[in-house]
């Protein structure tokens, strides 16, 4: 029998340890967002839904975002033991400069619609943590703005082919001038995937008051404040804007864009030149081949081509062709830092994150950015130690195996 007593009112005061409360709202909520899935849940409440929907959406069923984010749930890790891993270094040099961890924040268009800090909010965090920010085509935020956001990290220019190439030739001068060191020059959008949220929700740049819009902000009105109490919005590459994202980007963008073009750029680009929307093995060595500096293997977050490959299944049979000539980025489905540990564990030089940042900046601007950030890091940190890796060039192929789901049925 367990003996029994009142309970000492020492006892009671020991056990008694209160939080001091935080009155600022956005902290609270940020601090007690533990995971980028959570900081999405954040974002869907306070994000009107054209815009969430923008973000979280990819093209047509959206199977291509869906399988990207399995591969990386359907992968086993194997950790060493009994190693120190007290600290453990997650820097390393990419693209001719250095990164503090292996993930840059990957260009995203239209970025002030889902939170009026934008870019500027992107760029500043990024400078903070010692990773790239990527710049597109399709920004909200000048080059040289974005710049003056992160005037001592590293930035990037992402930029898309025009069918006016003189627009495209004058970004990549603005760029150059900005002091941007690397330029995505992205191969996987000749013309604009089916993106048929946004065709479903009317979702129109600018956005468009219609009852729809109305209601939807009822519950958010401080979306709406923010959008109508701070500047219009502008594009570095836009002379004109209304309809939807579908049909601004296909009046854009030209079907014809060919290696000439990319002769022509790497020409006129003074810096790093990478590709991406690299997709097969195949494409990968006619790049390596051409002269780029790195790839980037993409399907655009799935926002293009459903169905397309998924990036980290292409990783192991890319890196074994050119690992050993080319530099070799990642993007598309990544949603915890020990996605970006499997990527690096598998040959990828570095990794870039979109969706992921940008759940941070609906949920709370710049401080969610950060809160995004800081997520990321830490997960890479904690498993990096868990696999018992003192630093990125540690991580091998013997660390990860790739789970087999679906598997091609024999021709």
């Amino acid at each position: 029998m367990v003996q029994r007593q009142f309970p000492k009112p020492q006892e009671l005061l020991e056990l008694m340890q209160f939080k001091r409360p935080d009155f600022d709202a956005r902290r609270r909520r940020l601090s007690a967002a533990l995971t980028i899935a959570d900081l999405r849940l954040i974002a869907k409440r306070r994000t009107p839904k054209a815009a969430f929907d923008y973000t979280d959406g990819a093209a047509e069923g959206e199977l291509s975002l869906a399988r990207a984010r399995g591969a990386f749930r359907d992968i086993e890790f194997h950790p060493e033991v009994l190693r120190d891993v007290s600290h453990v270094d997650t820097g390393r040099e990419v693209l001719g400069g250095p990164m503090a961890f292996p993930f840059a924040i990957a260009p995203t268009g239209f970025t002030r619609l889902m939170q009026t800090e934008g870019e500027t909010a992107g760029a500043g965090a990024a400078g903070a943590v010692g990773i790239p920010f990527t710049l597109s085509t399709l920004g909200t935020t000048s080059i040289e703005d974005v710049a003056a956001a992160n005037p001592t990290g590293r930035n990037w220019f992402q930029l898309y082919v025009m069918r006016q190439r003189e627009v495209s030739y004058d970004l990549v001068d603005r760029a150059a001038e900005a002091g941007f060191d690397t330029l995505h020059f992205t191969v996987d959008t000749p013309v604009a995937g089916a993106r048929l949220r946004d065709n479903r929700n009317g979702f129109s740049i600018p956005p468009a008051l219609t009852l729809g819009t109305v209601v939807d902000a009822i519950p958010r009105p401080w979306w709406w404040v923010d959008f109508l109490t701070t500047p219009k919005l502008e594009f570095a590459s836009l002379s004109s804007t209304g309809g939807t994202v579908g049909e601004l980007v296909d009046s854009a963008m030209d079907p014809t864009i060919s290696y000439e073009d990319l002769s022509i750029i790497r020409e006129m680009w003074p810096g790093k030149i990478v590709v991406k929307g690299v997709q097969s093995v195949g494409d990968a060595k006619a790049l390596v081949d051409h002269g780029v500096d790195g790839i980037v293997l993409s399907n655009h977050g799935g926002r293009q081509l459903d169905r397309a490959p998924v990036p980290f299944h292409l990783l192991p049979d890319v890196v074994r062709e050119v690992g050993a000539h080319t530099e070799i980025g990642l993007d598309t489905g990544i949603m915890n830092g020990a996605d970006i540990v499997a990527s690096v564990a598998l040959g990828a030089r570095f990794t870039m994150v979109g969706r992921a940042y940008l759940y941070g900046l609906m949920a709370g601007g710049r401080a969610g950015v950060d809160r995004a950030l800081e997520i990321l890091a830490t997960e890479v940190v904690r498993t990096m130690k868990l696999l018992g890796a003192h630093s990125l060039d540690e991580l091998e192929p013997k660390h990860v195996t790739q789970l087999v789901r679906l598997v091609p049925r024999g021709r």
